[in-house]
Order: structure tokens, then C-alpha cells, then sequence
């Protein structure tokens, strides 16, 4: 029988599982679809007329829909004609816009549903937290397990390699050539790149091998604060200087500036649902070789030069 999966958005995740999916070996059963906005289908901006011929060159069709404004009756008879649908938007839109899906998901009578969230251990960080993003995570969660008439699987990545590179968020400043140590310096923080979050997830969605309603734990690698300074240091050949944002520093800068980003700091300073082994990782128990830091700062960071 073929399966008929809908992939919500087509930006950096939601491409990566869509060109991951066109390339696995079960992908003969499976039909393809990525819904997006009419204004992006029909756009003459010459990078959305690339991607939209890159997919259809992958054999990927499509529905149309501005999932903003959509609501959960508008929704579910697209997401309904669907077996598996995965959400890979979800960075920019409206607070309750994951909650609104995973409502569409469960009225339209998906079989298996993959919701945004592709992050931390929400189980474990709790309600509350200064990420105030994440109680919405913990409310989604609470509904799926609440019902039983949809199988449901959530992909924790932590924290998107790139991030770690990016100096908004703190931790590295290759500019400055400084590393920050968020908490403590044993504290520690799971990274994974999007395209390897797109060949595990599509490898559990068209071969799950009985995971079903459950949390995955999904990482490229899993390192200390000490020890991204470490590889920094090894990498280029210079000691980095080192600087330490605890929690006290934290709530500063969050009174100053609660900003999105000082918002994530704080939250990973707390040590708590941002870092696993990667013994814990189904792409560990399925020997699916990923990226690691020391293979990024080579392949990716060093090609971008500074």
C-alpha cells in the first residue's frame, strides 16, 4: 500500500526531509507533498521559483494554504487526505499555530503525526521556563497523549548545529575569537544539522520498526561547554578566550533585553533537557553515521570563510 505523506513548509528543515524522504529506499512507496502558500507557488522571486522546480524535480507535489490565517476546519480536510503529515514550520509563526495543527491532525483522521518539535527535552525543562516557546511545545504534547485515535512520534534534535556558530546566540564568536560557557562549563548541549534531522526522520517515518506515539532522541553530537572551547582552541590553532554567562549574567540580560535569544541562553544555562548521549539517539541504534562539530567547523564553517 502506498503512503501518502504531506510535509507542512519547505524552508531548511522542511526541504532537508523532503529531499531525505525522495532518497530513501522505501520512497517507491511513498507519495510526496509539501503544502505552502499560494503567494510562494506562484512568486517570480527567482530563489522560491528554484526551490519550487527543485521540488517538483523530486517528484514532489503540492496543496496550498497560509497556515497563519488557516483555521483548524480549514485544515484538517487537506491534512485528512494524508496518512503521515510532519510539521516543519514553526519558527515564525503566531503563538498557537502548533496547537492548531495538531487539532487539524487529529479531526482529519491522520494516521501518524509528526509535530514541531524539533528541539529540547520539553518533557524535562517544564512549564515556565524564560522560552516561553516552549510551554506551547508542552501543550501540544499533553493533547496528543490525551487522544488515541492518531499514532503521533516527536523528534528532539536540540539545538541546530548552525546555532552554535551564530554569535547572536552567544556561545561561539568567531569574530571575537571567544567561547561562553552557558550556566557552567560542565554544562552540556546537544547539536544535530537539519539534513541530518531530515534522513533520521524520514527514516523513522517510512521504516518506524514500532515507534509509535513516542518521543525520539535524534543528535549529531553532544559536547560541554569546555568542550566546545576545547574544539575550538584544536581547530584553529589559538586559544580562544573564555567567558562565563551563569545564571546570575543571564537574568540580566533577560531583564534588559528579554529578547528571543537571551530567552534560549537562559533556558540552556539551566543544564536541564538540552543535552543526551548519543548512545540515546535512534540514529545510534541505527547505525546512521551524522555530523558531527568537529566535521561541521571543516565542511561548513571553514567554506563560509569569515
Amino acid at each position: 500500500m502506498t503512503d501518502k505523506v504531506l510535509v507542512l513548509g519547505a524552508g531548511e528543515l522542511g526541504l532537508a526531509v523532503l529531499e531525505a524522504l525522495a532518497k530513501h529506499p522505501k520512497r517507491p512507496s511513498t507519495t510526496l507533498a509539501v503544502l505552502l502558500r499560494q503567494g510562494t507557488l506562484d512568486s517570480t522571486d527567482s530563489d522560491k521559483v528554484n526551490k519550487i522546480s527543485h521540488l517538483k524535480d523530486l517528484g514532489v507535489k503540492f496543496e496550498s494554504c497560509d497556515i497563519s490565517s488557516a483555521t483548524v476546519e480549514d485544515l484538517a480536510p487537506i491534512l485528512g487526505k494524508y496518512d503521515i503529515v510532519i510539521s516543519c514550520t514553526g519558527m515564525e509563526l503566531p503563538s498557537g499555530t502548533q496547537t492548531k495543527l495538531a487539532h487539524a491532525a487529529i479531526r482529519g483522521r491522520v494516521k501518524r503525526y509528526f509535530p514541531w518539535q524539533f528541539g529540547m527535552d520539553y518533557d524535562k525543562i517544564g512549564e515556565g521556563s524564560s522560552q516561553d516557546l516552549f510551554d506551547e511545545q508542552l501543550s501540544v504534547r499533553r493533547l496528543l497523549r490525551e487522544q488515541s485515535s492518531m499514532e503521533w512520534v516527536i523528534v528532539s534534535t536540540g539545538l541546530f548545529m548552525s546555532f552554535l556558530f551564530l554569535a547572536a546566540f552567544g556561545v561561539v564568536d568567531l569574530n571575537q575569537r571567544v567561547v561562553r560557557g552557558l550556566g557552567s562549563w560542565e554544562n552540556r548541549i546537544t547539536l544535530t544539522t537539519p539534513e541530518d534531522i531530515g534522513r533520521v526522520t524520514a527514516d523513522v517515518m517510512l521504516d518506524p520498526r514500532g515507534i509509535k506515539s513516542q518521543v525520539v532522541f535524534v543528535a549529531g553530537d553532544t559536547l560541554s561547554y569546555e568542550g566546545v572551547g576545547q574544539l575550538m582552541d584544536t581547530h584553529y590553532g589559538s586559544k580562544f578566550k573564555r567567558e562565563l554567562w551563569d545564571l546570575n549574567t543571564l537574568a540580566e540580560q533577560l531583564r534588559q533585553d528579554p529578547n528571543v535569544m537571551v530567552k534560549y541562553r537562559e533556558t540552556f544555562a539551566h543544564g536541564i533537557g538540552v543535552a543526551w548521549g548519543l548512545e540515546e539517539t535512534v540514529n545510534h541504534e541505527r547505525g546512521i553515521q551524522m555530523t558531527n562539530a568537529k566535521a561541521y567547523l571543516r565542511d561548513v564553517i571553514d567554506k563560509k570563510g569569515p
